[in-house]
């Protein structure tokens, strides 16, 4: 039977846009099996089987570029990432391996190169991660978000990527802005402010809304989804009234209340941003920076406000700050979209890439193992 691997994972953003492939590929090839290799600890197996895809875990560890004490039993994470992958792709024989990174993709990237099983891997980025940089010299093919990304692919990784776009979720093509105000309780033509703070929640992004809520509520109703490890943060804000719908998590709801929404506050990791942007949403972006992060969001940010998409907001102060400029020059930008409807329109309307990157992809896994002959 003609079998693909996956790979990738330790968040949703590395395995969901994978998982858009993989259903393009089932409507491509019918007959053909298809399973995921990804984390033994995590949501990596919870996201995948959730899915109803096959799943086989291995041991995964963080590759830093900075010393720490973890770096150590990590590496032998990591070797024994390597061999349990290895021994997993030569009994189920897959013609080849699709990776959407993550640390826990460098291990069966390097297994499959030893097999000579191809290797297929997408960035989603504006620039590369360490896993995707070390995965380039492994991978046939590398795709990327951008035309400006290919900047960062030099000598064979340039010759090996290829732009495509950031994969979607499938669920997002139904997005049904009536199930959104539904789910909320809200008439359909109420104005909404969508917060996003990820799955964990940001503690910027919810002090900044607990301190500018009165503000925000002359012209929006604010759902936000805060993350369920900061509950304490937003209980005192939910206490004002209507005009905030607090949740800790939100699901196979969300697609339905972005398409639901006029405005959306979000982080810039490039899977939101790239949904948002599916369902023709202006977005104010709040991008992660600081000594934890690379500037992969910084990047992605600025490049959403280059082309028109979205507004770039870094504020000037402490995360912990509670006063003064940031909340006032943050509620005047929100005060002046949601007074402006033509400048929203430009942003929902300003183009980012032209395609579907998930189909484009799938297809190109298959015209590779056609070239092969594998497929008659």
């Amino acid at each position: 039977m003609l079998t693909i691997a996956f790979t990738g994972g330790g968040t949703g953003g590395h395995i969901y846009p994978g998982l858009a492939v993989l259903s393009y590929i089932k409507k491509l090839l019918p007959a053909c099996r298809l399973f995921w290799i990804g984390s033994d600890s995590g949501m990596d197996r919870t996201i995948v089987e959730g899915a109803g895809v096959e799943f086989f875990g291995i041991p995964s560890g963080k590759l830093r570029r900075y010393f720490s004490v973890q770096n150590f039993s990590d590496t032998f994470k990591v070797g024994a990432g390597f061999f349990n992958a290895r021994k997993i792709l030569k009994r189920e024989k897959p013609k080849l391996l699709f990776s959407k990174g993550g640390f826990v993709s460098v291990p069966p990237c390097a297994a499959a190169a030893s097999l000579k099983i191809p290797v297929f891997s997408h960035e989603s980025d504006f620039s590369p991660g360490l896993a995707t940089r070390i995965n380039a010299r492994f991978s046939e093919r590398i795709f990327i978000p951008y035309k400006e990304s290919m900047a960062h692919y030099q000598g064979r990784s340039g010759e090996k990527a290829f732009v495509s776009g950031n994969p979607i979720r499938p669920e997002f093509a139904h997005a049904d802005p009536k199930k959104g105000f539904s789910f909320l309780g809200l008439k359909e033509d109420e104005k909404i402010l969508l917060v996003l703070g990820g799955s964990q929640g940001s503690r910027e992004l919810n002090n900044l809304v607990s301190q500018s809520l009165p503000e925000l509520s002359r012209y929006y109703t604010v759902v936000h989804q805060y993350g369920e490890a900061n509950t304490a943060d937003t209980a005192s804000a939910g206490a004002q009234g209507k005009a905030y719908l607090p949740f800790a998590y939100l699901g196979e709801e969300l697609p339905h209340i972005i398409a639901a929404s006029e405005l959306v506050l979000c982080r810039s990791g490039a899977g939101t941003i790239w949904e948002c942007k599916n369902l023709n949403k202006a977005m104010v972006l709040v991008p992660l920076r600081g000594s934890g992060t690379r500037g992969d969001q910084v990047e992605n940010a600025r490049l959403f406000e280059k082309r028109g998409a979205a507004i770039c907001f870094i504020p000037d102060s402490d995360v912990h700050s509670q006063g003064g400029v940031d909340t006032e020059k943050f509620t005047q930008l929100i005060a002046l979209l949601a007074e402006d409807p033509q400048r929203r329109k430009a942003m929902e309307e300003a183009k980012i890439m032209e395609g579907d990157a998930a189909q484009f992809i799938a297809e190109e896994i298959v015209r590779r193992i056609n070239y092969s002959g594998l497929v008659q």
